[in-house]
């Protein structure tokens, strides 16, 4: 378990705060690119890493991520005309382009200079793997990207969907690292059922093995299915908030990025991709059509917060059916999205660590949460640059799920299944 200021430490976000700063070296996903297309469009609200700002795509298609309130009087930006390559406050008319600087201040005379004086609070942004990708950093010279292969395949070879988790992104992303709970909370009653109703394996209590890496940690679970034969499941934690797990057959790879949104809510972004492939659209379990992680979403609504929000949620009991849940499946809860996002929210908004009761196959949580306080210690201590913020070849890195013989030794056996952008299959199991 943590103390009261270890969970403080690691949980909040804002700006100043230990774990917010360390975040803030990083490249931070906003937004798809094709839900902000339009030049001198309406500019969108974004909540990110507890701060309110406002996105917009200028006259010549660059992107602006601005303070939402204008540094005149304070009025919302989100109201702003967005025109001739900047954003202009309907207040007084102060304009300012993508990079926070004020171009234009009509209710001034003429002859003043203030306006050569003023900027607004901004950050620079990139085009990536289809995403905006903001930088809220100090440095004047932006680090590099990650080299992450989702985003380096053509369109056609990855799904990338959104959605909203009401909690803090650290309880959220632990339950990408938790593999012990796959066999219960996601699986199905009956071996010999659809596995359309979930999971299934008779070992439940896996043996973790952890691997300290450059960008992170990865783990891998094992779990007996013959005789001479053990199932591994290789799952990455690459800083700071991305996952890759083990894929389930040679689909493709997946993964999630859990970007905090602020202290209470987390954006995640539901990854899968193919190196080599055109890969399906993302479907939940059973589930047909071009559809979310979570199912439905509820209608968008101009708040920071008020999108991908799921229609299944903690008002009406995530869909619960408790008629399958004593006949079919372990939860009656209908995905194994919703699964994971009714026990996560179900912990409160930010989880108290001070009752927890850790055990072995808690080990990969444990050692994140420890890399995480401790990278951020290290940054605010000693200026040391996390992991990866200056080493965009630590996220060349997959998942796996393989067969291995028992006496095999597992890091040896897929020290090359575990590389990207290396041609081989994403899985063999």
């Amino acid at each position: 378990m943590l103390s009261a200021e270890e969970n403080e430490l690691l949980t909040r976000v804002g700006p100043g705060t230990l774990m917010g700063d360390l975040l803030r070296q990083y490249w931070v996903p906003v937004m798809r690119a094709t839900d902000l297309e339009e030049t001198d469009g309406r500019s969108e609200r974004v909540r990110l890493l507890g701060e309110n700002l406002v996105i917009f795509r200028d006259t010549e298609s660059r992107v602006g991520l601005l303070a939402e309130n204008c540094c005149h009087r304070g009025a919302s930006l989100f109201f702003g005309r967005n025109e001739e390559c900047g954003l202009r406050c309907v207040y007084h008319g102060w304009k300012y382009n993508v990079s926070g600087q004020c171009v234009d201040m009509p209710n001034e005379p003429p002859e003043s200079n203030f306006k050569d004086k003023v900027r607004q609070a901004a950050y620079p942004c990139r085009e990536y793997g289809g995403m905006i990708w903001a930088y809220m950093g100090p440095r004047a010279d932006l680090p590099p990207m990650p080299k992450l292969e989702w985003a380096s395949v053509p369109e056609a070879q990855r799904d990338l969907k959104p959605f909203l988790r009401e909690c803090n992104w650290v309880q959220a992303l632990e339950g990408d690292i938790d593999t012990s709970h796959l066999y219960f909370l996601h699986a199905r009653l009956n071996e010999d059922d659809s596995p359309a109703l979930g999971v299934f394996h008779p070992d439940k209590h896996p043996r973790l093995e952890l691997i300290e890496t450059d960008y992170g940690v990865m783990y891998g679970a094992r779990r007996k299915a013959s005789e001479d034969t053990c199932y591994w499941r290789i799952t990455q934690f690459m800083f700071p908030f991305h996952t890759f797990f083990p894929p389930g057959g040679a689909l493709g790879v997946p993964g999630h990025i859990w970007v905090p949104l602020d202290d209470e809510n987390t954006m995640v972004w539901s990854l899968i991709w193919s190196p080599d492939e055109e890969p399906p659209s993302f479907r939940p379990r059973g589930a047909t059509g071009d559809v979310y992680p979570v199912g439905e979403c509820l209608p968008v609504i101009s708040d920071g917060l008020g999108r991908w929000r799921a229609k299944a949620n903690k008002t009406n009991d995530y869909l619960l059916d408790p008629v399958k849940q004593k006949t079919q499946t372990f939860t009656g809860l209908p995905t194994i999205t919703l699964q994971d996002q009714a026990v996560t929210e179900s912990m409160g908004p930010i989880c108290d660590r001070t009752r927890e009761h850790l055990g072995t196959t808690d080990a990969m949580i444990i050692q994140v949460r420890k890399r995480l306080v401790s990278a951020a210690k290290a940054l605010r201590e000693q200026g040391v640059a996390p992991p990866g913020v200056d080493e965009p070849e630590y996220y060349a890195v997959r998942s796996a799920s393989v067969l291995l013989p028992s006496s095999a030794d597992w890091v040896e056996a897929t020290k090359e299944t575990v590389k990207a952008f290396s041609g081989i299959p994403v899985a063999s199991e």
